[in-house]
Order: C-alpha cells, then sequence, then structure tokens
C-alpha cells in the first residue's frame, strides 16, 4: 500500500535520542564514578536478568560508528544525555578532563556529520556519592547541578545550540524515589515529593547558568501523560484528577503557570507538607524557556482505588488511590503500551489549551518496543514499529494543523539499548544491536525514517508536493 508522508512544517527538526547509561558502558573507566544506577543495577533482583549497564552498547568506544549511522540516516539533530559521574565522581569537585573529553570528541564528530547535538543534562545517572548524602531529598543536590551544569556549558557551549535540562524528573522522583522500580529504589511519601520540588529547583538553577554561559535554546523534557478516567463516574472522574496532579501537575503548574498544583492536598494530604519550599522558588523554577520537549509512548486511564488504610500509614507518594485500567482495544507493545496515536493529538492540543504561553514544543522521544527478529535475510523488519513511528508523526501532524507549534521529533531510540529495569529484553531500537558482539543493523524502521526525512526534504524542494512512500 502506498501512502504519503506526514507533511510537517518547513524546517522540521528530525532526530534521533539516546541516554549515557543506556548506551555508553565504560563504566569505570577514564575516572567515572559510580551512579546511582550503577548501584541499582547492581543490587539483585532490582533488574531483569540481573542485567546493568557496564557494558550496554559500548557507545563509548564505538561512538564514531553509531555518528556515521546518525550520517547515513540523515538526522537534523542527535540528543544524548551528559554522565553526570563521567564529569564529576562523586558529584561535586572540578570536572574530571576526561570525562569531558569524551563530550567534546562526540560533540565535534556530529558536527563534522553535520548533526546539530542536543544535550540533555540530567537523564537519571545521579552520582551515587550525592544519593548518600540524601540525593534529590535535599536542596544541595540543586545547587551541586547548578556547579555540574557551568562545568558542562563552559566546555560544549560554543558548539552546542540546544540544552535539555533534566529528562522525565517525573521518573525519578516517583518510579526512583516513590515507587522504587527506578533507582534509588525507594518507596517515600514527602522525600519523594522533596525530590521532585528539588528537580525542579535543578532545573532553574540550570536554566541560570546556560543563560549566563550563553546558551541559545534552552527547555526541559517532560513525559506528560494523557490521563482519563475510567468512567464518569464522579469517583473515578477524582481519582484521574489526582493521577494527573502526580503524573503531570506538579511540573506542568510550576514551570508554566508560576503556581503549585490547587490539588495537592487531595492528593496526597499530609504528604504535601510544603516544608521543601522556599521563597523564590517559583520565580526560579518557572523562569522562560525556548522550548518545552515532550515524551510520549502511550495514554493513561485510572479508576477509583478506595483507601482501606487511615492517611497516617500511606507512605509512598504514589499510594493516591487510583488504579489503571486498560480499555483500549488497540495493539499493545511488548512493554504492554497500548498504541493509540490520537491520544498524542489530544494531549498535545490540550496542554496548549491549558497554557496558552506554553513555549515551542519538541517530541523528544516517541517510539516502540517490539518482538525484533533476525530474518533469514539478516534484516529485521520491523513493520509494527514504522506502523507507530508513521502514526505518531502523522497524529503530530494533526496537532500543528491545530494550532500546536511543534517544531522537531526525536525517535526513541537510535539503538537498543539498557531498557532501565527490564535489562535487555525490552528493544526500542530503530537499528539493532547485538549485544554479545557489539554488531549494529539498521532495521526496516531504519530505513523507513530514511526515506522520510529525504522524502520531507524533497517536498520542500517541491513546494510540498505530496511525496508517496511505501510502508
Amino acid at each position: 500500500m502506498s501512502t504519503p508522508f506526514p507533511v510537517l512544517p518547513r524546517g522540521f527538526t528530525f532526530g534521533t535520542a539516546t541516554a549515557s547509561y543506556q548506551i555508553e558502558g565504560a563504566h569505570d573507566e577514564d575516572g567515572r564514578g559510580p551512579s546511582i544506577w550503577d548501584t541499582f543495577s547492581h543490587t539483585p533482583g532490582r533488574t531483569k536478568d540481573g542485567a546493568t549497564g557496564d557494558t550496554a552498547c559500548d557507545h563509548y568506544h564505538r561512538y564514531p560508528e553509531d555518528v556515521a549511522l546518525l550520517r547515513d540516516l540523515g538526522v537534523d539533530s542527535y540528543r544524548f544525555s551528559v554522565a553526570w559521574p563521567r564529569i564529576q565522581p562523586t558529584g561535586t569537585g572540578p570536572a574530571n578532563a576526561k570525562g569531558l573529553d569524551f563530550y567534546d570528541r562526540l560533540t565535534d564528530e556530529l558536527l563534522g556529520a553535520e548533526i546539530a547535538p542536543a544535550v540533555t543534562l540530567y537523564h537519571w545517572d545521579l552520582p551515587q556519592a550525592l544519593e548518600d548524602l540524601g540525593g534529590w531529598r535535599t536542596r544541595e543536590t540543586a545547587e551541586h547541578f547548578a556547579e555540574y551544569t557551568r562545568l558542562v556549558a563552559e566546555r560544549l557551549g560554543d558548539r552546542v545550540a540546544r540544552w535539555i535540562t533534566l529528562n522525565e524528573p517525573f521518573c525519578t522522583a516517583f518510579s526512583g524515589y516513590a515507587e522504587g522500580r527506578h533507582a534509588p529504589g525507594a518507596q517515600e511519601g514527602t522525600p519523594a515529593l522533596a525530590a521532585a520540588h528539588h528537580l525542579l529547583v535543578a532545573h532553574g538553577n540550570a536554566v541560570r547558568v546556560l543563560r549566563e554561559t550563553g546558551a541559545r535554546e534552552v527547555g526541559i523534557t517532560l513525559n506528560i501523560d494523557l490521563v482519563e478516567a475510567a468512567s464518569p463516574a464522579p469517583a473515578d472522574v477524582a481519582a484521574a484528577r489526582r493521577a494527573g496532579t502526580l503524573h503531570n501537575d506538579v511540573w506542568t503548574e510550576p514551570l508554566f503557570a508560576g503556581r503549585y498544583p490547587a490539588t495537592e492536598a487531595e492528593t496526597w494530604g499530609a504528604l504535601a507538607d510544603g516544608s521543601y519550599r522556599e521563597d523564590g522558588d517559583l520565580a526560579l523554577i518557572g523562569a522562560p524557556l525556548d522550548f518545552v520537549g515532550i515524551n510520549f509512548y502511550r495514554p493513561l486511564t485510572f479508576a477509583d482505588a478506595p483507601h482501606t488504610e487511615p492517611e497516617e500509614s500511606r507512605r509512598s507518594a504514589v499510594d493516591i488511590g487510583v488504579r489503571p485500567v486498560d480499555p483500549y482495544g488497540s495493539r499493545h507493545t511488548t512493554m504492554g503500551w497500548p498504541v493509540v496515536p490520537e491520544a498524542f493529538t489530544t494531549l498535545l492540543t490540550g496542554l496548549v489549551a491549558r497554557y496558552p504561553e506554553l513555549p515551542p514544543v519538541y517530541i523528544t522521544e516517541n517510539g516502540s518496543a517490539e518482538a525484533d527478529t533476525v530474518a533469514p535475510d539478516g534484516a529485521v523488519h520491523d513493520q509494527d514499529r514504522v506502523t507507530y513511528l508513521h502514526d505518531h508523526l502523522t497524529a503530530v501532524a494533526a496537532a500543528i494543523d491545530a494550532g500546536v507549534e511543534v517544531r522537531g521529533y526525536y525517535v526513541w531510540s537510535l539503538l537498543d539499548n539498557f531498557e532501565w529495569a527490564h535489562g535487555y529484553r525490552q528493544r526500542f531500537g530503530i537499528v539493532r544491536v547485538d549485544y554479545d558482539t557489539q554488531k549494529r543493523t539498521p532495521k526496516d524502521s531504519y530505513h523507513w525514517f530514511r526515506r522520510l526525512i529525504e522524502g520531507h526534504r524533497a517536498m520542500d524542494d517541491a513546494d510540498r508536493a505530496p511525496v508517496q512512500e511505501s510502508r
């Protein structure tokens, strides 16, 4: 079947994304210190099959090969993250020169391939030494983040235009400090809410430093969710409101509305005591941004799940009396996530409706985990992923047509990689990695994305006449 490529604006940025701990390996080389993910993944029972990021995709040594793949793909930009413990092994003090040298080489390799680097400063790998002092529960970590930001910005700022302060702070604060399924593996109440707030303070500190060092584009990446109620029943609507507070409002209200969520007390009760806040925090957190990154994979639906125990016995910040349900009759990825592309359009248009002054948007992650197999011809025919990407880019185009200013789209991910607590069982890459040999094999989705980029540029050259592509 021949169908048109999704039609996107002239100058739209196409890219792919990765994260340091998921691909780099070299966990103890060239002065790198341990991160909370090193500790977590080496703790028995924390990750699938006991997997760690010790080697991962060995990108630390193989980055020229990976940049060559990016060049062949034809992307405009590549989003990567810097490993804080590679720059400051204990999270404080002078920079580790060899750590900065690596990102210096990677940046130059990208620019030599005419690919714009987009740098994420924090993608979850907190130096373990800072966690030992309290981690994100403490304001001091947010202050140290400013020092780290300055070291990286002063080294790379002459060549990097686009900076992302934090990736998905929801996962750091709540998956890591409240739910316990991510590093550092804690299950806490008020301390997890403090972690969420201190991550926002760290973001504000980083924005200030990046502006001082002359950064041209500064933003943050959020995994905002489309949260819906399981039914119109008041209890389910209230459950969805609490879930929306947890997943979204904690971040969007301070960042884009200059206030804390009005539904905090309803969601957390006495756990949300605000003791971790200081005067001036909202002004710091809400400093103007040049863009916001949005990561999207699937919508969420919640029903009410009434508590049976008294409030004082509820210790986790994710224990808010809700139950996830799955009303979606669609295909699901191997992560168990429903594939609902139209939810992407609804999310983006709803976000702008709620925050009319929202900065321009980049889709900084979108992709699918699939049951990839190597065919007898040596190729990976991942048609489900091709369809997923096609349909979600079409949903982005629909949001743009509805008035959302989306400037670019980064596929997650360039490479199959260490998928956090899932280990190496889940494959998101458009390039297959054989973890035994480190052989890279571009999948059909890689070739499809390359044709899409080529087709988009041809549409520009021919005044955006439709270009046909085979799915």
